[in-house]
């Protein structure tokens, strides 16, 4: 079958180290666009971090949409209507604020608009976050952040072995009630059980009438193996994470070695 929808996870897969779109990766995108039905960015980042992106790509007409904060809100990107959303609840930030200081982690709590932090010692990692996503990063009392946000997304943020180490303490039910996933070595995102890249990946296929044979991925991170397992033709980069190698079908050069280009030529421009 031929392939009628491209899920791109961004940061290591569609960015090369510099957090750059390469001059090859983005005239392979355009090509595919108007080969390939849809071609999607699926990033942990909210939408505000993949704006300039998806200008680049020319990504923003009405037959184009975006997955964002790792699954959870599925837009198009030109009326932005919501395709999907799955968020969290005041009660799910208490818990895990909670959890986070008796774990020893520093966490923060991603809204559409703003990064709240309820750690006075603000984590550095939060910092680099609000820079990367063009979002404004905000200081609350727990209370504060209860009573006052609509959290999309809750993210344990520390140095590796910090973070690491305060996995190892959450409760295994955790993993069972929501979706855990770790975005990089310094960053485990908390969602909603049902927001993952997988699940969003196939609600915007079903949304578009497209059956998963005809659904491509590429991704480098735990955070896209839901969407490789779901993918009828899955890519790995070749700077991927052991486990990403293991689930993908495929494996392309690295993002420092436009592997997304790569993949689309192989698949897509055949």
């Amino acid at each position: 079958m031929a392939v009628k929808l491209v899920a791109i996870d961004m940061d290591g897969t569609l960015l090369n180290e510099r957090g750059e779109l390469s001059p090859a990766v983005i005239e392979s995108v355009k090509k595919a666009r108007k080969t390939c039905a849809y071609i999607v960015i699926c990033t942990g980042r909210p939408l505000s971090g993949a704006l300039e992106q998806l200008a680049d790509l020319d990504l923003l007409s009405v037959d184009d949409y975006v997955i964002s904060y790792n699954g959870s809100l599925v837009l198009n990107t030109n009326t932005w209507d919501v395709v999907s959303q799955h968020g969290l609840t005041r009660d799910d930030f208490l818990y895990f604020d909670m959890l986070a200081r008796k774990i020893g982690v520093h966490i923060h709590t991603v809204s559409r608009d703003a990064i709240y932090t309820s750690n006075r010692d603000i984590s550095r990692y939060s910092v680099n976050e609000a820079h990367m996503v063009n979002l404004p990063l905000k200081y609350r009392t727990p209370e504060e952040i209860a009573d006052e946000v609509s959290p999309v997304k809750l993210m344990m943020i520390d140095e590796p072995e910090i973070l690491e180490a305060a996995i190892k303490k959450i409760p295994k039910q955790l993993f069972e009630e929501y979706t855990l996933v770790t975005s990089s070595p310094y960053y485990l995102e908390i969602l909603n059980r049902e927001a993952s890249k997988g699940s969003a990946v196939k609600e915007l296929a079903d949304h578009l009438g497209i059956e998963q044979a005809e659904v491509m991925a590429i991704g480098d991170a735990e955070n896209d193996l839901s969407m490789l397992k779901f993918a009828g033709i899955s890519v790995a980069m070749g700077n991927a994470t052991p486990e990403v190698k293991a689930v993908a079908k495929y494996e392309v050069a690295s993002n420092q070695e436009d592997g997304v280009k790569e993949a689309l030529e192989r698949w897509v421009l055949q």
